[in-house]
């Protein structure tokens, strides 16, 4: 998979990344090693030690930050990717620039470590909401088709405890401030039969998804125009044609009685792990279709115009 180098991945919630293990993540057919250093800052190389191309994953962080490899022991400055010492070698005078591993550009904000292929990218703004609820999931998907789901019948990808999304959109995907935005219709459990033809839609569904990386900030909303819940999910392209999720969610304003209290409690949100292929088989392409037009003329448009700024 063909992947923009300027892109800004949200791979990982920090949580997930710390100075005790390696952790493995994929940027579609690109592998990163992560880890804290010893002034517990985020790093990110190429998971693949250049002396013979072992996963660094594989190997321990050590007490000096350093990453070392497991296979013969070369240890890597996070920075840079340079190799700093070999076992029974500790004068770094005899490691040429040549020898090092590819270093790529990280931030953590708002909760998730990301990272750009190019280190020199810029890194995107982000204000630092709170989160109660987290989560990660492989999602047995492609990037793509996780994309066309979530604007198709979100239902098929995500559940919202309490809720059901309906087939019908209150406001078509449109382009705004580079994001692409939705609201769909959405009814409280339990239905009233038959339910497709239900007039009351008591709750909307407001996404604003980047074009490219997916990353989106959905906001479940009532008929006051209260916001019950927002959260973030980040979808990153993984090796093998699946999608690994994370995601952060906030409960809003609450709402009294029982349907608010469903929406209390623990992880109201949930990824799904795979997609059920009777109801994607049935799902017709609708908003994807119009989605994928708006993504091409935002990649056609000048480039500061789907610059990636993260949003709260």
């Amino acid at each position: 998979m063909s992947l923009d180098t300027d892109l800004w991945w949200a791979v990982a919630r920090s949580e997930e990344v710390t100075s005790k293990k390696p952790l493995s993540v994929d940027i579609g057919d690109q592998p990163v090693v992560l880890w804290r250093d010893h002034h517990g800052i985020a790093r990110a190389l190429e998971d693949r030690c250049p002396h013979r191309r072992a996963p660094l994953s594989l190997g321990c962080i050590r007490d000096n930050g350093l990453i070392q490899c497991g296979y013969h022991g070369w240890s890597y400055d996070g920075e840079t990717g340079r190799l700093k010492e070999i076992p029974n070698m500790k004068d770094q005078q005899k490691f040429p620039p040549l020898y090092k591993a590819n270093a790529f550009g990280v931030s953590e904000q708002a909760g998730f470590v990301r990272v750009c292929l190019n280190p020199k990218a810029e890194a995107p703004l982000s204000a630092e909401p709170k989160y109660s609820y987290i989560g990660t999931v492989n999602v047995s998907c492609s990037h793509q088709e996780y994309l066309d789901a979530l604007y198709d019948d979100p239902a098929l990808i995500l559940a919202i405890r309490g809720v059901r999304f309906s087939p019908y959109i209150m406001s078509e995907l449109h382009e705004e401030g580079g994001m692409l935005v939705m609201e769909r219709s959405c009814q409280w459990h339990p239905l009233h039969w038959p339910s497709h033809f239900v007039a009351e839609f008591p709750l909307t569904l407001l996404t604003r998804t980047h074009p490219l990386t997916g990353e989106t900030h959905l906001t479940l909303r009532d008929d006051a125009f209260n916001d019950l819940l927002h959260a973030v999910l980040s979808p990153v392209p993984a090796a093998r044609g699946v999608t690994a999720v994370r995601w952060r969610a906030e409960l809003g304003v609450r709402r009294p009685g029982l349907r608010g209290a469903m929406l209390r409690g623990v992880n109201p949100l949930t990824v799904l792990s795979s997609i059920d292929g009777s109801k994607l088989r049935t799902t017709k392409p609708t908003v994807s279709l119009h989605g994928e037009d708006l993504r091409n003329a935002l990649l056609d448009a000048p480039q500061d115009t789907h610059d990636q700024t993260v949003a709260a």
